[in-house]
């Protein structure tokens, strides 16, 4: 039994919120969850754009989604700690205005450099949406009804997908819009999520004296930075088997389990080390390390492929991606109807991984010359195993635990998902790299030069600018690299099926995350009370 967490008065609400009032408090949320979800959506098809125009490689390419993924990860864990301790309210709203802020400064960005600086902004604040929205939804809803609200969580996130790289497009081909609103039209959503939330969103905050271990926090963040920084860079800057690897691997390494010892000794300790002695929470925590790899590793360069190997329009190639984002829709929406209805919850988190899996090795297969029908069907699977995987992993995890760790155990979770996420970006984005230059290399020879900005270049090619021979072989290189990298990712599927295998089913709560945190502090106040 874990000690209990010394209490003060409890500020409790008077009864369950009804569904009319989950309703409102959930607009101002999903308008901050669409924000989030467009921020990444939107941008995808315009990279390469953005690209072309800055004079960006391949590398610049994996960083500027790497950038906000690593400072989404990194700040994931404080986000999810300050939510168990202030106000969820103020601090979504900060986390909506951060995000505001580095989309103005990304879309008046006059270089690379800018720009990866203003997503690390954009990343920090898309650390805070992330977390808090399923941190509030906990707290407002018991596990046993989450399904009943699946649909609209769903419809948001699949609204956002979907909208996202058609209207990413759309803005890249018009002329007198160009890439530079993809960044700024999540402006206008963040301020009126801030005004909605507002308005809408009213949970007791519970006061009591607190202490953040900052010290841990430089450690955690400093610590995965560092090895996020190196998966970006090996095989592509230095060798894997080199004296920078040992040394920025083994300093990550050293930071991290130094964030260990200083986490063990805390008080108030940003990731609860005793959180992991429950066997759910280190199983999910596992599970989505790998999908995160699996997952964001191999489909963030799908855009890339649409446009380079397939030579699609951006606009095209947003509406490509629209099977993934239908079978995730589809298969979220009705697991979470089943779950609610049923209050049973593995079956689906085991059929998803298997499904995720397929979807997988079929994605492993693509080239240059798949057909149409055949991608749109691989991208449909892979989208239904993960729409029954991902959000269940979090509902397992939030069921298992007291609901004075509901915060940390979510932002655990999406912390972990995330760094997961971010290493496989950055290490498949190397891989890609390394493999489309060796590849260029190989069969363009002395053609190379002057083609793709030199043999072994990683520079992402123009197309508009090659010649037809010289476009074909680019097309067929990034085709191969591209099934290849979805090869490398399918292992990782492979041990997220067996993780999940291992995880107990448990009966699903009834009440909300506020109405338990209420009857566990009543009764760790009664029998110590003075």
């Amino acid at each position: 039994m874990t000690a209990t967490v010394p209490a003060a008065t409890p500020e409790v609400g008077a009864g369950r919120m009804s569904r009319r009032e989950v309703l409102q408090a959930l607009s101002g949320l999903m308008v901050g969850m669409f924000v989030s979800i467009l921020a990444s959506t939107v941008v995808a098809n315009a990279l390469p754009r953005i690209i072309a125009d800055l004079n960006g490689t391949q590398t610049v390419y994996t960083w500027i989604v790497t950038t906000e993924l690593l400072a989404m990860t990194a700040t994931v864990p404080l986000w999810g700690k300050m939510a168990d301790l202030y106000s969820k309210k103020l601090l979504i709203q900060l986390s909506l205005g951060l995000f505001a802020v580095g989309s103005v400064i990304a879309g008046f960005t006059p270089n690379v450099e800018v720009l990866l600086a203003s997503r690390v902004v954009q990343g920090i604040g898309a650390g805070g949406m992330t977390a808090l929205a399923t941190i509030v939804m906990a707290a407002m809803i018991p596990p046993r009804e989450l399904g009943r609200y699946a649909g609209i969580f769903g419809a948001v996130f699949g609204v956002g997908t979907i909208a996202g790289p058609l209207i990413g497009g759309v803005l890249v081909d018009t002329s007198w819009l160009g890439w530079r609103w993809c960044f700024l039209i999540g402006v206008p959503f963040s301020l009126l999520s801030i005004v909605l939330l507002q308005r809408t969103l009213h949970l007791p905050v519970i006061r009591r004296k607190v202490k953040i271990d900052w010290l841990g926090a430089l450690l955690i963040i400093t610590g995965v930075s560092t090895v996020l920084v190196w998966s970006s860079l090996a095989g592509n800057k230095f060798a894997w088997a080199s004296g920078w690897t040992a040394l920025m691997v083994g300093g990550g390494l050293a930071l991290l389990a130094l964030a260990v010892w200083v986490e063990s000794r805390a008080e108030e300790p940003i990731v609860p080390l005793d959180i992991f002695r429950n066997r759910t929470v280190s199983l999910t925590t596992i599970a989505s390390i790998l999908v995160g790899v699996a997952m964001f590793g191999g489909t963030v360069f799908l855009s890339q492929y649409f446009q380079l190997s397939l030579g699609k329009s951006p606009t095209v190639a947003g509406l490509m991606s629209l099977p993934m984002i239908f079978g995730l829709l589809v298969s979220s929406t009705v697991a979470g109807q089943l779950i609610t209805k049923y209050g049973r919850w593995k079956r689906y988190l085991v059929a998803g991984a298997a499904t995720m899996v397929v979807g997988m090795l079929l994605l492993a297969t693509i080239d240059a010359g798949t057909s149409m029908l055949l991608l749109s069907i691989y991208m449909a699977v892979l989208g239904v195993g993960v729409g029954m995987l991902m959000q269940n992993l979090v509902l397992a995890a939030q069921n298992d635990v007291p609901a004075h760790e509901l915060g940390a155990a979510t932002s655990v979770l999406t912390f972990f998902r995330s760094m997961g996420g971010t290493i496989g970006v950055s290490a498949l984005g190397a891989v890609l790299a390394n493999r489309v230059a060796t590849l260029s290399a190989e069969k363009l020879g002395p053609l190379t030069g002057g083609a793709t900005g030199g043999e072994g270049s990683t520079e992402v090619p123009d197309l508009s600018t090659l010649p037809a021979p010289v476009l074909k072989i680019i097309q067929d290189v990034y085709g191969t690299a591209t099934g290849e990298l979805f090869l490398v990712a399918t292992p990782f599927a492979v041990l997220a099926l067996v993780v999940v295998l291992f995880i107990r089913e448990k009966p699903l709560h009834t009440l909300s995350g506020e109405e338990r945190r209420a009857k566990e502090e009543a009764a760790a106040v009664v029998p110590g009370a003075h």
